[in-house]
């Protein structure tokens, strides 16, 4: 799910490298000391467990698919690296060999801020309202915030983006200044500034100041001056994710240089999620202070983590997690609470790459944690909460000749291993999220670092992944489809996750639970899941998409009260949308075969005809002739999207006239080095043109295999996945990807997103190409799409036993191995064009090139396919023609 929910209250990739199952040395030294390898920002080579599963054969290329594995060998996870100390440090990499010489941080006890005389008073050009502060406690953000002596609270402008501001404070007498200090916080300092001084009747400047980009700014004056006022005139700030305001928590009288804090970060070489443990092997008497700050990536490590939930929640942690040291040492394993009373306060779990340990401490925590003395660190780990993905846990796999696609599916697989995690109070999103019918529950999050909370539209794509790689872990999507089933609305709607209390109004997600319900008994055969929940997928396909239907027959945003419902990436669009019908018309098509599935025929005909009485409207209502796509809506302005162009294709909506169309105006339009943006101009938002989300790409890429484009979906794949696998943090798959490829919403972007991991089911469905046709792999198809790749190999976990395909191309011809479990039966659908190709099973010819020799055999859809492949192992040569 996308992070641009309304609030409450609230360098271009290098070529494709294609080196075959390279292994890098790194990766290796790192595995041969037992840690799991990960790159920098700048090189990805593949890492991770490299055990060899007992009795498994390898495969072609002689090093197996484990050596591309994730995961950490183990729920104890640490660090691989020092990446910097700052301050008085002693022995930095101490902390990365528990029970060696310590790490020692060291920092004296700082002299006390100066302080304006009594009677000192301040006024702004303007002053934002007051507000509960996102917590129930009322906050101002009065001027006289910045002379009051507490950094905890500060002055606010009220005009956002707009300049000057200005800050004046009026002195009770004439005294001399040297200087001044402005304090302001992590929510953007002001960067460009002027100060001036009120003597002899007038205004003098005393100083300028530009590109400020610290939080305490000492600015001198040139010469001492008398002054009974002084004026700070604003006229540039950073820009944050909290607004381009102007925040001035503190002026002191005289210029005070900052005295860098002691601090250590360290590098865990790939985002990981779970409880962070710091052993202390003792501190100074006074209860020494530290502050720990996550991140996913350097860019914004800074003295406050990228996220955490109690800053989201209110502000409660400051956006560090505080730990107050005693005197003999601890054993801190963070969770959740305040250490003393009301008194330091950490956040627990968090979903991070790098770490970075601080000696100091929040003012409003005095006594009980004090921000100077000695610390001494004896280690840093994690303890991982998330699915533990090692070799011995995957049922199904992937391995190809290309080396970089290798690493982009396990990749992902490691991406939805830290979303599958346990449902628990203290770790979901704050924003009223927490479901005691979810509690102590397998879900699927949509991120480790948030939202934390299960959304069914990400269970479109990371579901599959899920299925594809650990389907031991499948109760995790079952359990979030009947949550939000036994939620729904009177009406029909189902909520599309826990936040807001099950009240988040989207118009989209509905359809994707009808969708994810199929998906779940397709790959699983739960016919239980299936009975239980039918009357819910009646109530909501029968009675609530009916009510938000117009009279051409189409899905219209705005009826029923519905104006204001947003969707996956809460796009302010109305009416006839393109996306929302086509996606109603595949959540027909996969409730007509659930219904037939459980034998209600006449349901499933309903659905069938709807569907096809849909899709014609679409066709007829937002096909664009002149551009040669779908319309995104038949209102507002002209532009066309990559959801609803790319899922018109995959729901079959699209001929294939319309397909090719549609695809080559996206190839016109929206290409971009790190990707395919999902929409073709700027109409709807400011940056939507350069905007990439992997979670609408998937059906894009799908597209393009299924109409024999597989060299162009490799293309994208190679794009999307190789900028994400390049750029810090590596190896995980984002939320969202910016213009000139950057985190779409700052700090706040997640960096491992289960709805970005479309890669591993298109990669295993369409290039490998097998993939379930009826519940629980009862029927299948292997249909190899293959671009330039020049073999495959891999294996699907179906109930009844793996379903494994390997096959190898090549100038001459291609030959394809298929090992079939018992109690399933599927078709083989060849590559190549049938008049050129001489099929043989075994030494058997079966076609040659005009006719078959088994009744098996014909062709279709424009391939020779072999129907009725049972139990046992089914091995094809094509010989191509000259």
């Amino acid at each position: 799910m996308t992070s641009s929910r309304p609030a409450e209250n609230v360098p271009p990739p290098g070529p494709a490298r294609r080196t075959v199952l390279a292994a890098g040395a790194a990766a290796a030294a790192l595995t041969a000391a037992g840690l799991p390898y990960a790159p920098t920002a700048a090189a990805t080579p593949a890492g991770g467990v490299t055990a060899q599963l007992p009795g498994a054969e390898p495969p072609r290329g002689g090093t197996g698919w484990q050596r591309y594995v994730q995961a950490p060998s183990s729920r104890t996870v640490r660090p691989v690296r020092t990446l910097a100390s700052t301050g008085g440090v002693a022995r930095p990499e101490g902390l990365l060999k528990p029970g060696g010489a310590p790490t020692v941080l060291r920092r004296p006890q700082p002299a006390p801020a100066p302080r304006w005389p009594e009677g000192t008073t301040a006024e702004a050009s303007s002053t934002h309202a007051g507000n509960s502060g996102g917590d129930g406690q009322p906050r101002t953000y009065d001027a006289s915030h910045a002379v009051d002596g507490d950094p905890e609270t500060f002055w606010n402008d009220d005009t956002q983006g707009a300049f000057p501001d200005i800050l004046t404070v009026t002195l009770p007498a004439e005294r001399e200044l040297s200087g001044i200090t402005v304090v302001s916080n992590s929510d953007g300092v002001p960067t460009d500034f002027t100060v001036d001084v009120w003597h002899d009747a007038a205004w003098h400047r005393a100083a300028t100041q530009s590109d400020n980009d610290v939080i305490q700014c000492a600015v001198p004056f040139a010469t001492p001056l008398p002054a009974s006022k002084v004026r700070i005139t604003v006229t540039g700030v950073q820009d944050t994710q909290q607004g381009a305001f102007t925040r001035i928590n503190e002026v002191w009288p005289e210029a005070v240089e900052a005295v860098e804090p002691p601090s250590v970060t360290v590098d865990f070489g790939k985002v990981v999620v779970g409880f962070p443990r710091i052993r202390f092997a003792g501190a100074s008497d006074n209860s020494p202070g530290v502050r720990v700050a996550f991140s996913e990536t350097q860019r914004f490590l800074t003295d406050r983590s990228d996220f955490t939930r109690s800053d989201q929640a209110g502000g409660t942690g400051r956006g560090t997690d505080q730990f107050a040291v005693p005197a003999g040492g601890a054993d801190w394993l963070d969770h959740k609470g305040f250490q003393a009373g009301d008194k330091v306060f950490a956040d627990g779990l968090h979903g991070f790459r790098y770490l970075k340990i601080t000696l100091d401490a929040l003012a409003s925590d005095a006594p009980a944690a004090q921000p100077w003395g000695t610390v001494e660190v004896d280690s840093v780990s994690l303890e991982f909460s998330a699915y533990l993905g090692t070799p011995s846990t995957y049922r199904g796999w992937f391995l190809c000749s290309d080396d970089d696609l290798n690493r982009y599916w396990y990749g992902a697989s490691y991406t939805n291993e830290l979303v599958t995690d346990t449902f628990r109070r203290d770790d979901v999103d704050p924003r009223n999220a927490w479901s005691a019918s979810l509690e102590g529950q397998l879900v699927l999050h949509d991120g480790p670092k948030r939202d934390r909370d299960p959304y069914v539209g990400d269970l479109a794509v990371s579901a599959r992944t899920l299925y594809l790689t650990h389907d031991d872990a499948a109760a995790a999507a079952r359990n979030v489809l009947a949550d939000l089933a036994e939620h729904q609305r009177a009406d029909g709607w189902i909520p599309p996750a826990s936040i807001n209390n099950y009240t988040l109004p989207l118009f989209d997600y509905p359809l994707w639970w009808v969708t994810c319900s199929w998906d779940y008994v397709l790959y699983t055969g739960d016919r239980a899941y299936a009975a239980r929940y039918y009357p819910n997928l009646l109530k909501v396909l029968d009675t609530w998409y009916p009510s938000v239907t117009d009279d051409a027959g189409l899905l219209s945003k705005g009826l029923n009260g519905t104006g204001e419902y947003g969707d996956y990436a809460f796009l302010d669009r109305t009416g006839r949308i393109t996306y929302y019908n086509v996606n109603y018309v595949q959540a027909l098509g996969d409730a007509a075969r659930l219904a037939r599935y459980l034998g209600h025929a006449d349901d499933a005909g309903r659905w069938e005809k709807r569907a096809a009485d849909v899709a014609a409207a679409v066709n007829a209502h937002l096909w664009d002739e002149k551009a040669g796509a779908y319309l995104d809506s038949s209102t507002g302005p002209v532009r066309h999207a990559q959801d609803g162009n790319s899922i018109a294709i995959t729901a079959q909506v699209a001929d294939a006239g319309r397909a090719a169309s549609a695809l080559a105006h996206l190839d016109a339009t929206t290409q971009q080095p790190y990707g395919n943006a999902f929409m073709d101009n700027d109409t709807i938002f400011d940056g939507a043109s350069q905007r990439v989300y992997a979670f609408t790409s998937y059906p894009e890429i799908v597209a393009r295999f299924e109409t024999g484009r597989a060299d162009s979906a490799l293309d994208q794949i190679r794009r999307t996945y190789g900028w994400m696998d390049r750029h810090d943090p590596g190896i995980t798959h984002w939320e969202g990807i910016g213009p000139g490829g950057s985190l779409y919403e700052d700090a706040y972007t997640s960096m491992a997103h289960g709805w970005s991991t479309g890669v591993l089911p298109a990669l295993t469905h369409q290039l490998l190409g097998a993939r379930p046709l009826s519940p629980g792999y009862a029927t299948w198809t292997v249909r190899p799409n293959l671009g330039d790749v020049d073999w495959a190999q891999g294996q699907l976990p179906t109930p009844h036993g793996p379903l494994s395909v390997e096959w190898e191309n090549s100038r001459s011809g291609f030959s394809v191995t298929v090992r079939v479990p018992r109690g399933t039966s599927g078709s083989l659908a060849l590559p190549g064009e049938p008049g050129r190709l001489t099929v043989r099973e075994g030494r058997t010819k079966v076609w040659d090139g005009r006719r078959a020799s088994h009744r098996t055999v014909r062709v279709t859809d424009g391939r020779v396919c072999v129907a009725s492949l049972g139990e046992g192992t089914h091995t094809f040569t094509a010989a191509r023609k000259a």
